[in-house]
């Protein structure tokens, strides 16, 4: 009885010691499970950028998605586009800007010097400095040579630097050819005289003509006819005003018809004579004022216009003499003295921008565009005249744009680290893309093309009226234009069906205008592209870019020739968003 009534007693002891463990065993697995889950809770919602407090996302900023450099800490819309700035939240990435962007802080820009200038429409001006030598007028040059063979007895001028006039004596030259005509023609002379009809005045003419190709001048005549006796001595005259340049006559010496006796040049007026390269020479003009400083006048100079080019260039040194007429009716300026000179170059209206904005860090110049927010975009551009501080630009800069003058290779350096991180995220991104896109991509290069192609006016219009659908939101216009884009792509060339078909096939007319857009971005890109390679002076169309489009990150479409933008991927959203590309 007493073991049966203890085993009773002691049952339920033991039943409730059990029952006890399984409520704590459940009581600590729910504890347990609920630390666990507010640690992953906080966890995540760390990794998600919540507030663990309120479960809200911090936002960083407000961005533009079309315009990634235009940033606020508050609401609003894109200063560019007027698209509303998107919000970015702590631990998203915000929007790449395209390659062709950077931005900086201001801090980043006071630091380093940014300035920007506005390109205009202005004369270029350049000054070329020049050096040369002067020399006497070459168009009044004399050289006084022998015209009888004979020996010079004497001479009344005998030293080089000599002013002589016109008619001055400089030199004697016994000829017996000269007496021998002077003879002949007295005899002659004197027979007229007397009238025995033995010669006619007409052959007496003959005689004197004589004379006056042997040298003699009519006075010389005059005086022979007056003596009438022959003289033994031929008097040398000098022609014209002038200077004695070089003397080859010397008393004794014997000389034959034409040896060269005297040389006379002219100082009156001088000539400043240089050579210009050929890189130089689209410049100079006739009558452009050069600025001529001597070593003898350190402290004066004189001015004068070009009066000659050179058309020839010398083949050695490739280079044209250039002549500057300089007067010198006082003869202060020596002849043969070396001289620097200014040329003073003005050309027509041109559109320019500082020298100091254009680098040539890569294969093409660039400059810089100043876009405002602290956004600067790099361009390629032509360059075409350089003057002293500003260089023309004959392509991709319009008047009014404003390009960084001051610290652009900086701004470069800049935008080349920026982008290395880029370049590393959009390989990440290619590595992760779906392959339509790849395909898209892919199909849009028109580098098969062996030679610029000229499409046909109607593929053309009716290219450009489905972008104007698009741009302008009208769906019912663009799925009426569908069927007659893609039957001009069947009608083209071989080698351009083969780039535009594929891309033509994927082309829908859609239930909404994103589903009619999304395709119809890799054909207008790759369109566009064929018309790109066309010469610039036969583009059938302007081409414009979007850096932020839906589909491919960047794509192109076309327009007809106005200014406006009118984005055919984004429409009303963003209508105005995009670059004209040169």
């Amino acid at each position: 009885m007493s073991n049966l009534t203890q085993n009773k007693s002691e049952r339920p002891k033991s039943q409730t010691n059990y029952l006890m463990l399984i409520f704590v065993a459940i009581v600590a697995g729910a504890i347990g499970w609920f630390l666990a889950h507010n640690q992953r809770a906080l966890t995540t919602s760390h990794e998600m950028g919540k507030n663990p407090e309120n479960g809200e996302r911090k936002i960083l900023f407000y961005q533009s998605p079309m315009h990634p450099w235009i940033k606020s800490d508050k609401p609003g819309k894109c200063t560019i586009c007027g698209m509303a700035l998107a919000p970015v939240y702590e631990g998203e990435a915000s929007f790449d800007a395209n390659s062709d962007f950077i931005k900086l802080n201001d801090n980043t820009i006071k630091l380093i010097g940014v300035e920007s200038t506005a390109a205009q429409v202005a004369p270029l001006k350049r000054t070329l400095r020049v050096a040369g030598t002067v020399s006497d007028d070459e168009t009044q040059r004399r050289i006084l040579s022998a015209q009888v063979p004979g020996r010079i007895e004497k001479l009344h001028v005998n030293q080089v630097g000599i002013d002589v006039v016109s008619g001055q004596p400089l030199a004697e030259i016994y000829s017996p050819e000269m007496q021998s005509a002077q003879r002949l023609y007295l005899e002659r002379l004197n027979l007229v005289k007397s009238d025995t009809g033995a010669i006619t005045y007409s052959e007496l003419a003959t005689y004197r003509e004589n004379l006056l190709s042997l040298g003699m001048l009519d006075d010389d005549i005059k005086k022979l006819e007056e003596h009438n006796k022959p003289s033994t001595t031929f008097v040398v005259r000098n022609l014209a005003d002038g200077t004695v340049i070089s003397r080859k006559a010397y008393e004794g010496k014997y000389v034959k018809v034409d040896d060269e006796l005297f040389e006379i040049g002219n100082f009156s007026s001088l000539w400043f004579i240089f050579d210009a390269y050929e890189i130089s020479l689209p410049m100079i003009r006739l009558n452009q004022k050069v600025t001529v400083s001597l070593p003898s006048f350190p402290d004066e100079t004189f001015v004068a216009p070009i009066s000659f080019i050179d058309p020839s260039l010398n083949d050695t040194t490739r280079t044209a003499r250039v002549r500057v007429v300089i007067p010198n009716p006082q003869k202060r300026i020596l002849h043969r003295q070396t001289a620097n000179g200014i040329v003073h170059i003005e050309t027509e209206p041109l559109l320019i921008v500082p020298r100091s904005s254009v680098l040539y860090t890569r294969s093409k110049p660039v400059v810089y565009v100043d876009l405002g927010e602290g956004a600067y975009q790099l361009r390629q551009v032509v360059i075409g005249k350089t003057g002293d501080d500003d260089i023309e630009i004959v392509k991709g800069v319009k008047e009014g744009e404003k390009v960084v003058t001051q610290a652009a290779l900086l701004v470069d350096s800049q935008t080349q680290l920026a982008h290395i991180n880029d370049a590393q995220n959009d390989n990440a991104q290619n590595d992760n893309s779906d392959s339509d896109s790849k395909s898209s991509v892919a199909a849009s290069s028109v580098s098969k093309l062996t030679s610029p192609v000229i499409l046909s006016d109607k593929f053309v219009k009716v290219m450009m009226s489905a972008t104007s659908a698009l741009s302008a939101d009208n769906l019912a216009e663009y799925q009426k234009l569908l069927p007659t884009l893609v039957e001009e792509v069947n009608q083209t060339t071989e080698e351009v069906r083969n780039i535009l078909k594929p891309l033509a096939e994927k082309l829908v007319a859609g239930k909404d205008l994103k589903e009619a857009r999304r395709p119809f971005e890799p054909f207008s890109n790759s369109f566009a592209d064929i018309i790109k390679l066309q010469p610039a002076e036969k583009r059938q169309a302007k081409i414009f870019q979007c850096p932020m489009s839906p589909v491919l990150g960047t794509a192109r479409w076309i327009q007809n020739q106005n200014n406006e933008v009118l984005n055919p991927f984004f429409g009303s959203e963003m209508l105005n968003c995009g670059v004209e590309l040169q």
